[in-house]
């Protein structure tokens, strides 16, 4: 089968347009990327891009919060959005006979949302408790605390979700001006990939967003941070020690990208992986270790994370040091080589038989301004990756032994301490 291909365009107002046409899916999935996330928030106002995506929900003057959600039920619709560090996404997946119906609901919302102030105080409470419900969570706020401590001074930093003393004072008047500043045309990518013809999607963009637009795009003053080597244990009464360990990574449009994700996924990235077998598999030490790593515009991270009983997360981290020390030292095997080539494959393969993922790929890698690359191009740039590539990459990341670690656990710094690195 012919592999779909994409188009773009963009409007005169500055908006930028793709579109991925998938024509055996009776389904579109849309997209509405705004380039600003947390990392372009000034500490005191910091999670605001985050309470501005609950905001948009709230009601325009044409259509109550319930309304919105009422809409789309009618059509059988999906109708959400998320929030990361540099873009927030808010997207809907319909049948392609009711595509016209859901963009004018999502242009209205994105356009017109009254962000009245009895809409932020309602709303203020909601985020409070989903930043509670996360800080309850350690598997899940170890690896805000570990961002945190790697880049201790540096926006990317910076938690999507914000403070808590933070959230309770932001004020609807200060939110507006904020989204005036970053919710412009010119800021805006609308993606769409499925049933969908690109000319529909450019008339639509055309009838429905005709905004005042055509300003400069706002450019990041980005910084590649510098990490200082430490070690940040968080005391709490858990039933599991939680620790990420890692380093500076590579920045989103690196030559090496490729090989850091077979790097990664012979490390950490699946069950035949060297740190699954070794400390689950043979040491049955934790029920939970794997790797991962995020690109951002001028630097990435890449990280481990185990889940263990306190008494074993000595012993974890030893072996954790001595995996990445046997890579510095002797390299992968040709077999690790194509065992990860085929899993990153196959896994890229399955994931973009879906619109949602077509869509997501083609919108952030406008929004983040990367390269677009089509399927094959993909793949044949994973086959490029060779052994020595991956040994390279792994002692440019971690030859100078320069690692952050952050545990949670019920042990203070008293008893882990001289287990670290």
């Amino acid at each position: 089968m012919k592999e779909p291909q994409y188009q773009q365009t963009e409007s005169p107002n500055g908006i930028r347009v793709l579109t991925e046409k998938m024509p055996n899916l009776r389904s579109v999935t849309t997209g509405f990327w705004v380039g600003v996330g947390s990392r372009d928030e000034p500490q005191e106002i910091s999670g605001i891009s985050h309470f501005i995506e609950h905001l948009l929900f709230k009601g325009t003057p044409s259509r109550s919060a319930r309304r919105i959600a009422e809409e789309f039920d009618a059509m059988g619709g999906e109708l959400n959005a998320f929030s990361a560090k540099e873009y927030t996404c808010y997207y809907a997946k319909v049948l392609d006979e009711r595509v016209e119906e859901a963009f004018e609901i999502m242009t209205d919302m994105l356009l017109r949302s009254l962000m009245q102030p009895k809409d932020v105080d309602a709303e203020r409470k909601v985020i409070l408790e989903e930043i509670a419900m996360h800080e309850d969570s350690p598997d899940d706020i170890i690896h805000d605390l570990f961002v945190s401590a790697l880049w201790e001074s540096h926006p990317l930093g910076q938690s999507v979700l914000g403070q808590q003393n933070v959230i309770r004072t932001l004020g609807s008047e200060e939110i507006k001006r904020y989204y005036g500043r970053y919710y412009r045309p010119e800021n805006v990518v609308v993606a769409a990939a499925g049933n969908i013809e690109h000319e529909k999607v450019v008339e639509m963009v055309s009838r429905m967003m005709d905004a005042d637009g055509g300003s400069s795009r706002e450019e990041r003053h980005c910084v590649v941070p510098e990490i200082r080597p430490h070690t940040a244990v968080y005391d709490r009464p858990t039933e599991q020690a939680h620790v990420v360990l890692g380093t500076q990574g590579l920045p989103r449009q690196h030559p090496a990208r490729f090989a850091l994700a077979i790097l990664d996924n012979i490390l950490g990235g699946g069950m035949s992986s060297r740190l699954f077998q070794k400390i689950r598999e043979e040491r049955s030490l934790a029920y939970s270790v794997f790797t991962y790593h995020s690109m951002y515009v001028e630097t990435g991270l890449v990280a481990v994370y185990a889940g263990t009983s306190p008494e074993n997360m000595p012993a974890t981290l030893e072996l954790i040091k001595e995996e990445i020390e046997l890579i510095l030292t002797r390299g992968i095997t040709s077999e690790e080589l194509e065992r990860a080539k085929g899993h990153i494959k196959g896994n890229l393969v399955l994931s973009l038989e879906d619109s949602g993922s077509r869509m997501t790929r083609l919108g952030k890698s406008c929004i983040c301004r990367g390269e677009l690359l089509t399927l094959d191009q993909l793949l044949s740039r994973i086959d490029a990756v060779t052994v020595e590539d991956v040994h390279q990459l792994a002692k440019d990341l971690f030859g100078k032994r320069e690692l952050v670690v952050t545990i949670i656990g019920p042990f203070g710094d008293r008893e882990i301490q001289g287990h670290l690195f």
